[in-house]
């Protein structure tokens, strides 16, 4: 028992020491855990060795699992090697951090920033930057310009302190742009940033043009998380959006007179558009009607009102940096009643300035508040 009292004082200090790290201190003290310790006890360096691995894992995992009631106003990241980097190239965005540790220009260009908006095309994200100007009353009454049309692949819009930025169809698009996203307002040291992802979807029992709030986010396997293979391994993380968000879009956003409801329930994100979905209009279908019918049924039961492709990833990735977000969407047919889109260009169009509405007032309100 006295040769394991060693191990047992530099966990309990370790613990301690946790409690007020940062991120540097975090990076200090692994290199500390990680030396040789107890070299005094020879027969039992092995068993610090590896406590000492465990220890410094579940540590990083309990301080980068940050809980929604300790969001603190500017971005914490979790990632200890960006501490070691000189500079950082957002190579999708097409920004150059030259000096990641003063970030002047970046700062320059975006520490206003307070809400970030996503959404999938190019011509949406442009048409509610138009939007925004009206709204919050921007000056500029020029064309739009995109911020990172070299890079080719995403673009961003700024008005005033709110960024209008494509993302393309599906989480694996979406999340490159986000971690870029994320670490753009790190190094601009933009306080208490609101992510916001507006765009289309599927109902379920809902009727189309109805816009949706998302709680809680599923997965393809109607669980409330998301999973992503990293290193070969199978990764889950939780996938919920800030209540706080949810009732602000919900109270400031919404209004009785807008001619269409405005709600809050659960929404599955998905890695298919087609099967994924149980559809039964792609190239592939091994499943009959009725086997849809009984998913969508398990769908609605578990309070899932909407079917997209991205508030999964979205979820978890702003939930585990304690980041807060909302997911606005607008149904565009009700998957009850079948697969196609039957309503007209014209309505389309349409359903899909409701969201815009919506986060408009939200944002506008917020920005008072600031």
């Amino acid at each position: 028992m006295e040769s394991c009292s060693p191990i047992c004082r530099h966990y309990v200090l370790f613990r301690k020491l946790g409690q007020f790290a940062t991120s540097t201190r975090r990076r200090r003290i692994g290199r500390v855990l990680h030396r040789p310790l107890l070299f005094q006890f020879q027969k039992w360096h092995h068993v610090s060795h590896s406590v000492a691995n465990k220890t410094l894992r579940s540590y990083i995992e309990n301080y980068t699992d940050r809980h929604f009631s300790d969001m603190s106003k500017s971005v914490q990241l979790a990632n200890p090697h960006l501490e070691t980097m000189s500079s950082d190239f957002l190579y999708h965005l097409n920004f150059n951090v030259e000096n990641s540790k003063e970030p002047t220009e970046i700062k320059k260009k975006f520490a206003d920033v307070k809400v970030i908006c996503c959404g999938g095309t190019i011509s949406r994200m442009r048409e509610l930057a138009l939007y925004l100007r009206k709204v919050l009353d921007d000056p500029e009454t020029g064309e739009p310009v995109d911020l990172c049309s070299g890079g080719h692949r995403y673009a961003m819009f700024k008005v005033g302190p709110v960024l209008s930025v494509s993302h393309g169809v599906g989480s694996s698009t979406f999340s490159v742009v986000l971690h870029e996203l994320l670490k753009l307002v790190k190094y601009a040291g933009c306080q208490d940033p609101v992510f916001l992802r507006i765009g289309t979807c599927g109902g379920v029992g809902v009727p189309p043009g109805t816009v949706v709030v998302t709680k809680n986010a599923f997965n393809g396997y109607l669980r409330n998380e998301h999973e992503i293979a990293i290193l070969g391994k199978r990764v889950v993380r939780p996938a919920q959006f800030p209540e706080s968000v949810i009732k602000d879009v919900l109270a400031y956003g919404s209004s009785a007179d807008d001619g269409f409801q405005t709600i809050s329930g659960n929404t599955m994100g998905t890695d298919c558009f087609y099967e994924g979905q149980g559809r039964l209009d792609g190239a592939i279908c091994e499943y009959t009607e009725a086997d849809k019918m009984e998913f969508l049924k398990k769908c609605f039961d578990l309070g899932i009102v909407n079917i997209e492709m991205e508030a999964s990833m979205f979820a978890s990735v702003t939930q585990k940096l304690g980041v807060k977000a909302g997911d606005v969407c607008v149904t565009i047919v009700n998957r009850l009643n079948g697969d196609q889109v039957e309503i007209t260009m014209e309505q389309k169009h349409e359903y899909e300035q409701r969201p815009f509405l919506v986060v408009g007032r939200y944002i506008k309100k917020l920005l008072q508040k600031c």
